[in-house]
């Protein structure tokens, strides 16, 4: 009896030591995302989660965009690195693989994968092996205020073609609106351009053709015209005042507080422009209006052509098991038809799109739908040192400091380095 008293407490003592350590399981999990009301629902996600999952804690941390991609390679290599982080993929993720610090899952996530978008899913996959779960696709495209084009008298329907977005331009100049707010200081925004010209003047077939090194790469004749169209577009200072030290967030909130009657951006922005609006409120619904980026006459891009992005999240290198069950958690269809209710994300689950109830979001799903050719943004599709090439000299365009050849042969050289 007093052997199986003790073995007693030797079991309840691995027992009570086992509840100790589920207990101790912290996933953490870092993201950029700045709109709050979409953050309050992730973290309603994550205490659903933690209460069905009793030892399991989801920690959220969060890093604002650029310090994110400044900061990551050096927090990858850190032993307290977080279990699942915000990702882009293309040529970025690439590189993480290639540096060992991120998990396969590909096991975990066998049979769940099938009910994802095909296209969303292949993106975070590499050599057959999966590495994180897509979340949302987006689109790049001209949103703007109803009642500053309506003021200079300039139709957004209009504008099909490259000639007609500078005539709206010059139009709207003229009768003294701003015409388009950019954050220049973080750069990307900037490379839009440069990046859809390229999609709209060569289509898929010359970016597929600049990484095999053919027709002169990236020094090619794509890749200089569509720096020519965008020092066009820069000749005419379509710009606001100072553009090159507006950060991203703070274009954004200009846009939302009615300074400017247009802005490139990503449709997510749609959202996001009454976060960072001054008063919170932002433009509403029936002040906003959207277009696609114009087509460029000749161009072997198709007018359904996409640009934008493939979001989602991976999983970092020895993280606990139940990272990956929250990420298939969050990745679900319930919260996904949330998020697309409440017009953050167009999903990438299948039958959540049922949750979109705003004809904004429905539109820029439809496009997606109709697009063949979806090209991620440059920056992250070439990877991390050539990305910041392109970056850096579509904002030096911008500025007036490099010419549109310069520019395409630097990238040229920077994608010969890297390959």
């Amino acid at each position: 009896m007093r052997l199986l008293g003790k073995l007693g407490l030797a079991v309840a003592a691995c027992l009570l030591g086992a509840n100790w350590a589920a207990a101790d399981t912290t996933v953490k999990w870092l993201h950029i995302e700045a709109n709050p009301a979409q953050v309050k629902i992730w973290e309603e996600v994550a205490r659903s989660y933690e209460a069905s999952h009793p030892g399991v804690k989801v920690e959220m941390q969060f890093l604002e965009n650029e310090a994110y991609k400044a900061k990551l390679p050096t927090i990858l290599q850190s032993k307290d690195r977080p279990n699942i982080i915000y990702s882009w993929a293309g040529g970025v993720l690439k590189t993480q693989i290639e540096a060992g610090v991120l998990d396969d899952i590909t096991d975990q996530v066998k049979g769940y994968g099938d009910s994802l978008t095909p296209a969303a899913l292949a993106a975070f996959t590499s050599n057959g092996k999966v590495y994180g779960l897509p979340t949302a696709l987006s689109q790049v495209g001209f949103l703007c205020n109803r009642e500053l084009m309506a003021k200079a008298k300039v139709d957004p329907a209009a504008i099909k073609s490259w000639d007609d977005l500078l005539t709206a331009v010059k139009t709207l100049k003229g009768a003294g609106v701003t015409p388009i707010v950019v954050g220049g200081a973080d750069k990307w925004p900037l490379h839009f351009y440069w990046t859809h010209l390229a999609v709209r003047i060569g289509g898929k077939g010359a970016f597929d053709a600049a990484l095999r090194g053919e027709n002169g790469g990236f020094a090619g004749e794509t890749f200089q015209k569509s720096g020519e169209l965008f020092k066009q577009l820069v000749d005419l200072q379509p710009f606001q005042n100072g553009f090159l030290g507006f950060k991203n967030p703070q274009a954004v909130g200009y846009f939302g507080d009615g300074k400017a009657a247009m802005t490139l951006a990503i449709s997510t922005v749609y959202h996001l422009q009454r976060a960072l609006a001054a008063d919170k409120v932002g433009l509403s619904e029936d002040k906003i209006c959207w277009f696609d980026f114009p087509v460029v006459p000749g161009g072997k891009g198709a007018p359904t052509d996409t640009l934008g992005g493939i979001t989602g999240w991976l999983i970092t290198k020895g993280s606990p098991k139940e990272a990956v069950d929250f990420l298939k958690y969050f990745v679900s269809k319930d919260v996904q038809t949330r998020l697309a209710a409440g017009n953050f994300i167009i999903p990438v689950v299948q039958g959540a799109d049922a949750g979109l109830n705003n004809s904004f979001m429905k539109l820029i799903a439809a496009n997606l739908a109709k697009s063949n050719y979806h090209q991620n943004f440059y920056d992250q599709s070439l990877g991390p040192s050539v990305g910041r090439v392109v970056n850096d000299v579509t904002a030096e365009i911008a500025g007036g400091s490099m010419n549109p050849q310069d520019a395409a042969k630097a990238i040229e050289a920077a994608w010969k380095q890297g390959n």
